[in-house]
């Protein structure tokens, strides 16, 4: 992998963006062409493609959250595909991943931040609350101080885990590329699709933690056995 001139520039506009936009528009054109294609029997091609995704998604969601994560499918398999194509960009020269920016990762784990507490607000009412104050109500204060700095600090996690991890492979695959040119393209390739996929799993992997999390129910001055 070289670095390079990037392939697209809009004046005014930050290079992350433009190729955020870029990773929507795939996103977009695949779904349409799969939409235009889709057929009942017989499927082929792309279909067959985005079905073994989409079931793995499905499979991933229930074996983490249960058959009640199914509702959340769109947000979650949003963020990983999302993610995914971001990071892929990165491998291609000439193009550019939004997800090396850390104004990206920070948007998309603030996503995951308010999606987790609007649908535990949505869940629970005024008793998700109770999700802060833990299960002693003579530690409630205390507990509701440290729960809500954790869950601040679940930002930051999650957009700085993202961002640093996509940096460093971006740098190791460039280094690795000039020492071995010529010999270890194919594997320093396949390095980059490896962490391009598990960063992408990790992020998700969390924010289904975090949504779980917000959809059980709390405890609070409850005996625990």
């Amino acid at each position: 992998m070289k670095e390079s001139p990037l392939l697209i520039h809009i004046p005014n506009v930050p290079e992350q963006v433009t190729y955020a936009w870029v990773a929507m528009a795939l996103l977009i054109g695949v779904a349409v062409a799969v939409r235009m294609t889709l057929k009942k029997t017989a499927p082929g091609g792309i279909q067959n493609v985005m079905e073994v995704v989409i079931s793995g998604l499905v499979n991933f969601i229930e074996e983490i959250m249960g058959p009640e994560g199914k509702h959340y499918f769109p947000l979650i398999a949003t963020l990983f595909l999302f993610i995914l194509v971001c990071n892929f960009l990165g491998l291609i020269p000439g193009f550019d991943s939004p997800t090396a920016n850390l104004n990206t990762t920070l948007a998309l784990a603030l996503v995951a931040f308010s999606a987790t507490h609007y649908i535990g607000i949505r869940r629970h009412g005024f008793g998700y609350i109770k999700h802060f104050f833990g299960p002693l109500w003579a530690l409630a204060p205390f507990m509701f101080i440290i729960e809500g700095i954790s869950h601040l600090a679940r930002v930051l996690s999650l957009s700085f885990r993202l961002f640093g991890n996509m940096i460093a492979k971006h740098k190791l695959l460039i280094v690795l590329f000039f020492l071995f040119p010529y010999f270890l393209q194919v594997p320093i390739l396949g390095l980059g699709v490896l962490v391009a996929f598990i960063q992408a799993g990790v992020f998700t992997l969390l924010t289904m933690l975090y949504l779980a999390g917000s959809i059980e129910e709390a405890h609070i001055g409850a005996k625990h056995h």
